[in-house]
């Protein structure tokens, strides 16, 4: 089987597709840092489902064909070595400092890892020159676009956060590179994932925890947004044909007329959402009915960086793919509350 080098196994989406490409039989190299961003503890119970027991700096694996490595992406010198040294199939980027809130109050914390790490993943890549090169980018890059559903033809050059603004930069990074050296690259616009083993600042944990715990829940805007919620099975069958699926030089890329997507080189981007938003007071009330248990809500006005509405057009990759999200949200809803109260005795 080919090799495939996952960054951010610890972390919620990287957890999960590292898991699906070790059950169909794929020999792994995953590297994360295990940072403090949330409970670390966290990271190392994805770890340890995977097969690999982390105790500070000792690691061991029980799976001869899963190897971890804690490592930061700045980390650029043993970054390329861990390249050369798996000789990797094919190289999965996910991860990231993540939080568009947190980039407003640490945004040098995003400039190192978003910006530096991405640039020591190319750097391998040019290193190894894997089959295919797929990276996450995020919807929050269409900023003050409001032509729904999202389509990732039209320009992104009006960010809302440094978050989004440095997506998009990573976006060009990799086009850069797929140009330059060849590297067959997909850009993947994650909309809104959720579900089982998910990060404890997202709206989903939290608002859970606290119904659970008595405690009220901040909804913001005054609960008008629309999300377009991905469950995280959905994504990750997705992430996983697009990494089978690798673009190739499109000599007929129009030079005068050049969109956003696609490209002469080796390269594309794709929004990789359920195409079905959901109203925020909607999520809410499905998250009540699989907890048993009304919510106590706070009303807040809409925060710095954040988008009202999500809604990815999704039919490039469905065509390229077959792709398409099939989970509906109380059944996603219900598997995140059931992993949440085994997990935390709830």
């Amino acid at each position: 089987m080919p090799k495939v080098l996952v960054t951010g196994s610890a972390g919620f989406i990287g957890f999960h597709l590292t898991k699906r490409l070790l059950n169909e039989g794929y020999e792994v190299l995953a590297i994360d840092n295990i940072n403090d961003y949330y409970d670390p503890s966290l990271k190392i119970a994805r770890l340890k489902v995977l097969g690999v027991s982390v105790d500070g700096d000792k690691i061991a694996s029980e799976n001869p064909k899963f190897a971890f490595r804690k490592l930061s992406l700045e980390d650029f010198e043993n970054i390329i070595a861990e390249f050369k040294s798996f000789q990797p199939d094919y190289v999965v980027h996910l991860a990231a400092q993540a939080g568009v809130r947190y980039s407003l109050t640490n945004p040098r914390v995003y400039l190192q890892s978003n910006v530096d790490g991405f640039l020591s993943i190319l750097e391998g890549c040019r290193a190894v020159q894997p089959t295919n090169f797929v990276f996450a980018s995020s919807s929050s890059v269409y900023g003050l676009n409001k032509g729904y559903p999202f389509q990732e033809n039209v320009h992104t050059d009006h960010p809302m956060s440094l978050y989004a603004a440095i997506k998009r930069a990573n976006e060009m990074m990799a086009h850069s590179y797929a140009h330059l050296y060849g590297i067959p690259s997909t850009g993947l616009r994650f909309f809104t994932a959720y579900g089982p083993w998910g990060r404890p600042d997202m709206a989903l944990f939290l608002f859970a925890k606290n119904i659970l715990d008595g405690k009220p829940i901040q909804v913001f805007n005054n609960g008008n947004m629309l999300r377009d919620f991905t469950f995280i099975d959905d994504l990750v069958e997705g992430i996983y044909r697009v990494m089978l699926n690798v673009p190739t030089e499109n000599p007929t890329f129009d030079h005068l007329n050049p969109t956003p997507e696609a490209s002469s080189a080796p390269y594309r981007i794709l929004n990789i959402g359920n195409n079905a938003p959901v109203n925020l007071m909607d999520f809410i009330k499905a998250i009540e009915q699989a907890v048993g248990k009304e919510a106590i809500i706070e009303f807040q006005p809409l925060q710095p960086g954040d988008v009202t509405k999500t809604y990815a057009d999704a039919s490039r990759l469905q065509n390229l793919t077959g792709y398409k999200p099939n989970t509906d949200i109380q059944t996603g809803v219900n598997a995140f509350v059931e992993w949440y109260r085994e997990y935390y005795g709830a």
